[in-house]
């Protein structure tokens, strides 16, 4: 008897070891796609961050590019009291154009670097 036992014992060894080795296995899956899951909520989190700070962005550019055109026609009604209009428009035109070229330029060399 001490055969049957010790042979039920080794199946029951055998039998627990691989079913061990199945729940690792089940285990092991189930924490890959929990980590996938993780990485792809914290992408989706980070997308959603980018999409409401590049909105912000480009609505602070067309409210800072109305100013600037606000400004320029002021300019140019200041001037205008001074010169014709024509002219005055021509030369904050000018100074606008000379302002963009010099920001362009900075830009550009920096984006060489």
């Amino acid at each position: 008897m001490d055969k049957k036992e010790a042979t039920k014992g080794s199946a029951l060894q055998h039998q627990s070891l691989a079913e061990m080795l199945g729940t690792l296995v089940r285990s092991s899956a189930t924490v890959v796609r929990d980590e996938i899951e993780l990485v792809i909520q914290r992408f989706r989190e980070k997308v959603n961050a980018l999409q409401r700070g590049m909105l912000l962005l480009c609505s602070g550019v067309l409210f800072a590019f109305a100013g600037v055109l606000c400004v320029g026609a002021a300019a140019i009604i200041g001037l205008s009291l001074y010169m014709s209009a024509v002219i005055a428009a021509l030369i904050v035109g000018a100074v606008f154009a000379l302002t963009g070229v010099v920001i362009a330029s900075i830009g550009y060399r920096q984006l060489q670097k």
